[in-house]
């Protein structure tokens, strides 16, 4: 299970040595079946499970769906296998409505590596993305456009120095089609940036971290109409457990709330925020709340708003048992203000050993907290990505690990 350990960006090394410890402990843990709890009738279904072969294998991000209703989206591994042999770099792929997976792209390490991020898309179909790694002279990731055709190009390879490096979000494009987003390392004391790709593939740094405003951004921006940018970073500020932040169209930089820990939550982590109409804004930490939870006294995460003063409440604490704990990846708000998101951990099954697998969770207006699912194993074991919404009231997503082959699973929950 990918660690929340405090004061450590997430980087590929860690990732694939999880990847091995946690398939050698679901190798040696109980997989008899859990008795199901009550829950509301909705159906989930697994429309794929990869085998961390040449499909790809272990999606770290969310997915994006295009209007036929076929789902696109990344891996962290799998691919080309003399891409770090035995893991590969990673692949792009498509699952139709079918449930057919094609790899659209395997990445090869000096095209990329280690891709984290959901991608976006053009009118043209082209999509967009990041790697956090590449090999050759930097090492630092990429940003990519992959074309209706299949043609891969690298727009930018980022140094590791001024321009940043390891961007673990994707990117978000305006009108005119420029690209932003924020590379985890790099800028001054590699602490971060914020970035801008033209569409010529040439880097403006829109800010630079110092650690006081924040540190390591690894959460996906979002745009207002305006031009301004607002994130997240997962450490410093004021506490050193990360900060809410706003870039305006002439990159004045303002820290809109630096999180305290404790019962205020603390450490976003991947997770952006989500903005409403009135400009209140919702997120979540992977850290804080409840300091009985059972991942341990630093605690399982909250849901937060902060309103338009950027004043925060705490919607909810996770506890780490069937409500799930620990969440990484950011919400999803539907249109009568219901937010929906994922856990990496806690919902109770024994298949992943104490404390779950992780659950797909709804949070109403009244702030009360329904699982729409717990993951068992067999159909998915950690989502480390967001909720991908059809506005039918259909979700979906994906998880690390779990499935057939434990190398994670395209999910839908159909209500």
């Amino acid at each position: 299970m990918r660690s929340t350990t405090r004061h450590r960006v997430w980087t590929p090394e860690m990732g694939r040595a999880a990847a091995r410890g946690a398939l050698a402990l679901a190798m040696v843990l109980v997989t008899t079946a859990v008795a199901t709890r009550p829950l509301p009738a909705r159906t989930f279904t697994v429309l794929y499970s990869f085998t961390g072969g040449t499909d790809g294998g272990n999606p770290d991000a969310g997915l994006m769906r295009d209007a036929a209703g076929n789902l696109y989206g990344t891996t962290y591994a799998g691919g080309d296998l003399n891409c770090i042999p035995p893991y590969g770099c990673g692949t792009v792929f498509k699952v139709d409505k079918s449930g057919r997976e094609t790899v659209l792209h395997s990445f090869t390490g000096s095209d990329g590596f280690s891709p984290y991020a959901v991608l976006v898309r053009d009118p043209a179909g082209n999509l967009y993305g990041t790697t956090s790694s590449s090999s050759g002279e930097y090492v630092w990731g990429t940003v990519f456009r992959l074309g209706k055709n299949g043609k891969e190009t690298v727009l930018y390879t980022f140094t590791g120095g001024a321009d940043g490096g390891s961007p673990v979000a994707g990117v978000i494009r305006d009108a005119p089609g420029n690209l932003y987003g924020t590379a985890a390392l790099g800028g001054t004391n590699n602490n971060g940036v914020v970035f801008k790709l033209d569409k010529a593939g040439n880097e403006t740094v829109l800010h630079t971290f110092t650690e006081t405003d924040g540190r390591w951004p690894q959460a996906p921006l979002v745009r207002d109409a305006a031009g301004s940018l607002y994130g997240t970073t997962s450490y410093g500020g004021a506490y050193g457990e990360g900060t809410a932040f706003m870039l305006d169209k002439t990159g004045t930089e303002t820290v809109l709330h630096s999180f305290t820990g404790g019962a205020h939550g603390g450490v976003p982590y991947f997770a952006g925020l989500v903005r409403d109409a009135s400009g209140n804004f919702y997120g979540i930490t992977s850290e804080g709340g409840d300091s009985n939870c059972l991942f341990g006294p630093s605690g399982c995460g909250v849901i937060f708003k902060l309103d338009r003063s950027a004043k925060e409440a705490v919607l909810y604490s996770f506890t780490g048992g069937a409500d799930g704990g620990g969440p990484v990846a950011g919400l999803y708000r539907d249109g009568a203000g219901n937010l929906y998101g994922t856990t990496q951990g806690g919902g109770g099954s024994p298949w992943c050993g104490q404390p779950g697998c992780g659950t797909v969770f709804k949070l109403d207006t009244a702030g009360k907290l329904t699982v729409l699912h717990a993951f068992a194993g067999p159909d998915g074991f950690s989502p480390y990505g967001g909720l991908l919404s059809d506005g039918k009231g259909s979700f979906y997503g994906t998880t690390y690990f779990g499935g057939t082959y434990d190398a994670g699973v395209v999910f839908k929950i159909t209500p």
